[in-house]
């Protein structure tokens, strides 16, 4: 780790995670001009050609507020949100809490969102040509959870004519209901609807795709064994594109912890692999992997398992910046990996 970084983020530490998360997104968007020097890693993943197979995921820049600065740091792809079709604060304050001792976060968010209206004005007008942008989608949590279909219908009208792809959060921990979309039959009906939306989508002179926008589905590390291969049908069989693996865990491997949300960082490590390894067993869709990705040699085993991409968050929280620069450095293609 540089030595700047381990100073900023020694002061960083010392404030309220929520608050220094926002200071660090001014700094993200205000620096936008100082770009890192990043290789070409081309990789073509549903039809996308991706700069480079390293990815931000959601969660970072939930309201599109400092995307286009962040491009700046080399990432291949950043995927803003979750955005949900209305405003919403999101669960009361703290809501985020550092492990350190585990290089990890807990976080119980609940989905803040400045409304699809507001994000989809942020993402539009003049894009970086160095970067693909996905938004990830969820319901607000103030709707009926039967009614969850149409906030995503909602959000699939509102992004696919300006989105390069949408990753739909069925996955979350901190929306209370959201989870259970996952099991196969609520899921094939769900993921119906939402493809069927897709393609009825009417394109916008400036759509990168519209109609044919990918949607990808980001799954929980904590679906049960027996239950997996039931949900990666329903996936397959709603015509989607690929898989987000995976989400945040409830589970507390090797923490010790009474905070309720998702553990993200080292400890899911393992179990993020194994839930990727066992996807990839189960479906030839493309597949993007995140979670407990921390160093290079993470970020290797997943694409080594078999993701064609691969997201950090926390990693960017303990390591920094130069973490992008450095998986890209040490990536190769498919090919040369053997896949």
């Amino acid at each position: 780790m540089p030595d700047l970084y381990r100073l900023l983020r020694g002061v960083g530490f010392r404030i309220d995670p929520e608050r220094a998360h926002a200071i660090a997104l001014k700094g993200h968007r205000f620096g936008g001009h100082l770009h890192r020097r990043v290789p070409p890693r081309p990789v073509t993943v549903m039809g996308i050609e991706f700069p480079n197979p390293v990815g931000l995921a959601a969660g970072y820049d939930k309201d599109a507020v400092a995307w286009r600065g962040l491009a700046g740091l080399g990432f291949g792809h950043i995927e803003i949100g979750t955005v949900t079709p209305r405003p919403q604060p999101g669960n009361p304050r703290p809501r985020i809490f550092r492990l350190p001792e585990h290089r990890a976060l807990i976080n119980r968010m609940g989905f803040p969102s400045a409304g699809a209206d507001t994000v989809a004005s942020r993402i539009g007008g003049d894009r970086p040509r160095s970067v693909v942008l996905g938004v990830s989608i969820g319901p607000n949590g103030f709707s009926d959870p039967n009614q969850a279909a149409e906030d995503y219908e909602c959000l699939i009208d509102r992004f696919a004519p300006i989105a390069d792809y949408l990753a739909v959060n069925v996955s979350s921990p901190n929306t209370p209901g959201l989870r259970t979309l996952q099991s196969g039959d609520d899921m094939a009906e769900l993921l119906r609807r939402i493809v069927d939306r897709r393609t009825r989508a009417v394109p916008s002179d400036s759509s990168p795709g519209a109609a044919g926008t990918p949607i990808v589905v980001k799954l929980s590390p904590d679906i049960p064994r027996d239950e997996l291969p039931a949900t990666v049908a329903a996936i397959e069989g709603a015509g989607c594109d690929g898989i987000i693996v995976t989400n945040t865990t409830i589970g507390r491997p090797g923490v010790d912890s009474s905070e309720n949300g998702g553990l993200s960082g080292a400890p899911l490590r393992a179990t993020a692999l194994d839930m990727l390894q066992r996807v990839r067993s189960l479906t030839d869709l493309p597949l993007i992997a995140s979670g407990g990705i921390m160093t290079v040699d993470d970020a290797m085993q997943r694409l080594d398992a078999g993701a064609a991409l691969v997201q950090i968050y926390t990693g960017l929280v303990y390591a920094g910046p130069h973490l992008v620069r450095t998986i890209v450095c040490s990536t190769t293609s498919p090919d040369q990996r053997g896949q």
